[in-house]
């Protein structure tokens, strides 16, 4: 069943009572709130997705997302975000519940999920080669990643590259693309048929809203991809598309700095690493035309080698 199929009054009572159940990519969800503003948002961005019956199906995550006392209600309201009965961030104000629910999800994966080296990084997919897409904040990175998957690319995820301990593939996590700021109306503008959702503003990063994944990289959540290449994307004013070949052990002890496990895995973090980064092309790349670059990543995914973009 997907979660679609539930009216708006069924989603907010399962919510306010048992939980929804949902599945996203390799893990099971158990979502309880009474808030307005999460029902919202399931309903907005999460339709696609299946749901069960949540008192008979085991969940990996237990999360709850409710006004901390009584009292932020109506005092200045709030939510807060339960893991298992634990609170491990402070409290939000009420208009960032949809987006603390997402950040908390990512923390979810990336603190329990060490069946894979989890690299904080977007990860998009077309004809079978996975591009893994790291990049600090403000460097367009999600901007590139939504006008991908919004061309014909797979998404994989827009934050958290799973890659399997023993196989070396990626596994797919598609959930809703998190827009910051200028780039909520770079997307708008790009593909007007696109969902992006009520945007929360004042938020630590600034304005977030989050764009529905499409439909066929939900259909194919469970299809993991193959390595390809590492791509540090850059968007610069006013820049020409260039892409330059980046070294593989400068590329190696950016994607360690950034994996939220690799000194957990110990020995194993680094086998996996470095037989990452032995089978796929490292580059930078710099652009300031969203379509500019998607013709550039169309041009790769094309190439039955590893060549440069231009």
């Amino acid at each position: 069943m997907k979660l679609q199929q539930l009216s708006a009054a069924d989603l907010r009572k399962q919510l306010a009572g048992e939980g929804v159940w949902l599945r996203t990519g390799p893990f099971s969800l158990r979502i309880r709130s009474q808030l307005p503003r999460i029902a919202e948002g399931l309903s907005d961005l999460y339709g696609q997705f299946e749901v069960r019956n949540s008192s008979q199906a085991f969940a990996d995550f237990h999360i709850t997302l409710n006004p901390p006392t009584r009292l932020r209600r109506w005092f200045r309201p709030q939510v807060g975000f339960s893991f298992d009965g634990n609170q491990p961030f402070k409290a939000l104000p009420l208009d960032q519940a949809y987006p603390m629910m997402e950040w908390g999800l990512n923390w979810c994966v990336s603190m329990h999920a060490h069946q894979y080296l989890i690299i904080h990084a977007a990860v998009v997919e077309k004809n079978g080669l996975a591009v893994i897409l790291p990049a600090p904040p403000g460097s367009g990175k999600s901007t590139l990643t939504a006008g991908l998957v919004l061309s014909g690319w797979r998404l994989l995820s827009d934050e958290l590259t799973l890659i399997d301990r023993k196989t070396g593939m990626i596994h797919a996590l598609p959930r809703p693309v998190s827009l910051k700021n200028q780039s909520i109306e770079v997307i708008r503008q790009f593909s007007p048929e696109a969902f992006i959702n009520r945007a929360a503003h004042d938020t630590l990063k600034g304005t977030v809203a989050h764009m529905r994944p499409p439909k066929s990289s939900v259909q194919r959540q469970h299809e993991p991809a193959r390595p390809g290449w590492v791509i540090f994307p850059k968007w610069r004013a006013n820049a020409g598309t260039l892409l330059t070949p980046r070294s593989k052990a400068q590329t190696f002890m950016f994607l360690a700095q950034n994996a939220f496990n690799y000194s957990h895995l110990g020995t194993d973090g680094f086998r996996v690493g470095t037989a990452l980064i032995e089978q796929v092309g490292c580059y930078d790349f710099q652009y300031s035309q969203l379509h500019e670059a998607i013709a550039a990543f169309n041009r790769l995914a094309d190439t039955p080698t590893q060549d440069a973009l231009v």
